[in-house]
């Protein structure tokens, strides 16, 4: 089946000249700002006439404005006004204080009223235009370094010279006074604009730190600020809003300056931004950043990967309750109507992608890629964001499939899986339709892939199975062992993909390599005349993902980073597949042992060329035989050295990932390809991919004591108590065969032990006899043995000699 490439899941714009993933790109003035109405204000119907033209023209000539934060007139319908509960329950008061920024009026203690919507020299931030019409996946992984963009000349800044320990030193003499006026002083003259803030925070007020490596903020004297703010009374809570407040009022005449950067990048990090009251604050400053320029957000990027991980992970929770509690409000009357403000989830969405740029940018990362994960996304349409993704390419609508980094692991599946239902319907439709069309008597068996095997001669049975019903490979999965009376529910069909894997990956079969340092399997550089077996392979790890059926397969994280290179098959035949950027890191996690020689070789202090005398040509041996292979053009004359020993490195990792097994990995690429070809592979890491294929090895018993469901027995019983007592105390060795015996595999599936609908059953037969298992249904039959003893002796039996069906 061959795809086009879809929207591509965007995560960060990229550099100028590299192309803008989806929803990625900010597209200035292109799409009309938000209304007053959106910040939640409603202005009185008063000389509609001709001020709403004045107001319209205005409009037109002002360009963008800032949208208006509420007054207190909409206090509850912004969420600034609370109950006792909440932490500035008296914000709406002190919010209407602050003066309107108009032209002519410089006093900013003038007590007028907020009226945003009036404001002259404000400005109304483009709406976020999210361009989903890319079609290739772009990678975050990488990016520039610098960018050559024009720098506006930074404004002289005021000089302050407090310190930490002056800082320190006012917090403490004013717990213990009570007096809190030059805490107070502080706060409210630090955040009252852009520039105050870089005074008090910009390591050194007279350098420029336009470097996208260092921000030149004092990251120390930051956190000890905003560790020091919650503690202190609400009124300096107050100002610090109040001041962020004015700073996102100010006029906005031309590009961004580093300083304004710095600025946003530690106003992020407020936690005040966790209370829900300030929501409406926070969402014009998401919305700020989410609109600057690609440069600009390069910077932002790097400059964030040098935040600490506790105060990353702070920001990066901060922003998914954003969303979450936008989605899904506890009090609804906290926040203006979603309607109203359409852009907080996608400014929000978009300062995320920022972070999460920022965190693939390290290894090992600063947190783990599932910290980025929203588990309520879980309980919103998943389809129908998946389509308006899908399908609404010529449209600027937000799908959050855009930046699948957010989507988990638990939902990606979902998708996959009604995607894969809706593909296995449509092609069994369709063959009904041909045989009615044909006049010929439909069939049940028409509608799905009917595989029938012979237990002796399994691959070979299944790979002519496989090949001769290509047409047939999205239909729903049946499997029959001839000779066996067995239906298949499911049990057989989990006990096929055991053992013909199991056989494939057998040492002695040849085709896969096992490396007991990394206890992984790589594919054999043998070269052989015909690669189906690996194509088949291939195919078994799609069906197993299309049939919701997890593998116990051992391939290196790199595997799944190829086999999505690229996700979409590309329709030119001669392209190449499988091949993706390789380092030693890879290499370390199939080879430890020669990748460790490697990384000596490049730190070796010597004079490599003469010490170790190699050249850029390797060895292998094939079946008996060494053959030697150049790593480029003439490389057996050319020797490695100090200078050129980075290069004969990557070409010696990229020849043993890439080179030396590209036609096997492109069989098993077609392979995999051939079943699982869908738009849906778009939203996954490569790490993903491996756990819809293989599971998770990680068990927990107890998590599966706790969701399993009796028949006959009830949990107090003493024949559970018994078995729960010998499970716990099972080996992993063991506890991995159980899972087997009653399940079919060894593995637990993406939504945890809870997902495999454990059952056990009271079996009326003889204590003498063994449990007996039916994997189709994940249900064990145990029989009331009379101690724990027994139990542990026959279960032992049991799961360590099962394998098969039918009566023997």
């Amino acid at each position: 089946m061959s795809l086009q490439s879809p929207p591509a899941a965007a995560e960060l714009p990229l550099g100028p000249g590299e192309g803008h993933p989806p929803g990625a790109e900010l597209s200035q003035g292109s799409a009309a700002a938000p209304s007053a109405e959106e910040g939640g204000e409603e202005e009185e119907e008063e000389g509609e006439g001709e001020k709403e033209k004045e107001k319209e023209k205005e409009k037109e000539k002002e360009g963008e404005k800032l949208p208006p934060i509420p007054s207190a007139s909409t206090a509850a319908a912004g969420g600034l006004e609370e109950g006792a509960k909440n932490q500035f329950s008296t914000f709406s008061n002190f919010i209407t204080t602050i003066n309107q920024k108009k032209e002519g009026i410089g006093n900013r203690n003038s007590p007028t009223q907020l009226v945003i919507p009036n404001i002259k020299n404000g400005r109304d931030l483009p709406a976020l235009c999210l361009d989903v019409r890319q079609k290739k996946r772009m990678s975050m992984d990488t990016l520039p370094q610098e960018l050559k963009a024009p720098i506006p000349p930074e404004p002289s800044l005021p000089i302050r010279t407090k310190t930490v320990k002056d800082f320190q030193d006012d917090m403490e003499k004013s717990k213990a006074s009570g007096d809190w006026k030059a805490v107070h002083n502080f706060y409210s003259t630090t955040f009252d604009s852009f520039l105050e803030i870089n005074a008090a925070f910009k390591k050194d007020t007279n350098a420029p730190f336009n470097t996208i490596e260092d921000s030149g903020i004092d990251a120390n004297f930051v956190n000890v600020v905003y560790d020091a703010l919650l503690n202190t009374p609400q009124d300096v809570q107050k100002s610090v809003l109040k001041g962020i407040i004015n700073g996102l009022l100010q006029e906005w005449t031309g590009p961004r300056t580093k300083d304004d950067l710095r600025a946003y990048c530690i106003l992020l990090q407020n936690p005040q931004f966790s209370n829900t009251s300030t929501y409406v604050i926070y969402a014009h400053l998401l919305r700020q950043i989410a609109a600057l320029t690609e440069a600009d957000h390069h910077f932002l990027v790097h400059w964030s990967k040098k935040i600490s991980q506790k105060r990353f992970k702070q920001v990066v929770d901060r922003l998914l309750q954003f969303i979450s509690l936008r989605l899904f409000p506890a009090k609804p009357e906290e926040f203006p109507p979603m309607v109203k403000c359409t852009w907080w989830i996608p400014s929000a969405t978009k300062v995320l992608s920022l972070f999460n740029a920022a965190n693939s940018l390290i290894s090992p990362p600063i947190i783990s890629y599932t910290d980025f994960y929203n588990s309520t996304l879980d309980h919103i349409d998943l389809m129908e964001e998946y389509h308006n993704w899908q399908c609404c390419g010529n449209s600027h609508r937000f799908s959050f499939c855009q930046y699948p980094f957010i989507i988990s692991i638990a939902a990606k599946k979902v998708i996959i899986q009604r995607d894969s239902e809706q593909q296995m319907i449509s092609i069994a439709r369709q063959s009904l339709v041909d045989k009615v069309s044909r006049r010929q008597k439909p069939d049940m068996n028409m509608l799905f892939l009917n595989v029938k095997v012979r237990r002796t001669h399994l691959v070979s049975d299944s790979l002519d199975e496989l090949a001769r019903k290509k047409a047939d490979l999205k239909k729903k999965l049946k499997v029959t062992f001839v000779g066996e009376a067995g239906l298949d529910m499911g049990g057989l069909t989990k006990e096929w993909f055991l053992l013909l894997i199991r056989q494939i990956f057998h040492p002695d079969y040849g085709m896969f390599t096992y490396h007991k340092d990394s206890q992984c399997h790589w594919f054999s550089s043998f070269k052989c005349d015909n690669y189906s077996e690996f194509r088949l392979v291939g195919a078994l790890m799609g069906l197993a993902v299309y049939n919701s059926i997890t593998l116990d397969i051992r391939f290196p994280p790199c595997c799944y980073k190829k086999l999505l290179s690229p996700p979409i098959v590309p329709c030119d035949h001669n392209a190449l597949v499988g091949i993706c950027a390789v380092t030693l890191d890879d290499l370390f996690q199939i080879m430890p042992e020669l990748a460790h020689g490697l990384s000596e070789l490049l730190s070796y202090e010597g004079n490599v060329e003469e010490d170790f005398y190699s050249t850029f040509q390797v060895f292998q041996e094939e079946f008996g035989v060494i053959k030697s292979y150049n790593l480029k053009p003439n490389g057996d004359k050319i020797p490695v050295t100090n200078r050129n020993r980075k290069e004969y490195v990557q070409l010696y990792v990229d020849f043993l990932l890439n080179r030396s097994i590209y036609k096997q990995f492109a069989a098993f690429y077609y392979g995999f390809h051939s079943v699982c070809a869908s738009y849906a592979l778009l939203l996954l890491r490569p790490e993903e991919v491996e756990i819809l294929v293989c599971g998770s090895p990680e068990l927990d018993m107890s998590a599966l004591q706790r969701s399993t469901q009796y028949e006959g027995y009830q949990k107090t019983d003493l024949t559970i108590r018994y078995f729960w007592d010998v499970v716990l105390g099972f080996s992993l060795d063991l506890q991995k065969k159980l899972l087997h015996f009653a399940t079919g595999s060894d593995r637990v599936p993406v939504g945890g032990m809870a997902d495999l609908n454990f059952k056990i059953s009271r079996s009326e037969t003889s204590t003498n006899w063994l449990p007996v298992a039916h994997t189709c249904f994940n249900q064990l039959c145990l029989p009331p043995y009379k101690n724990k003893k027994e139990l542990r002796q026959k279960l032992i039996i049991g799961i360590s000699n099962a394998e098969g069906f039918g009566l023997e």
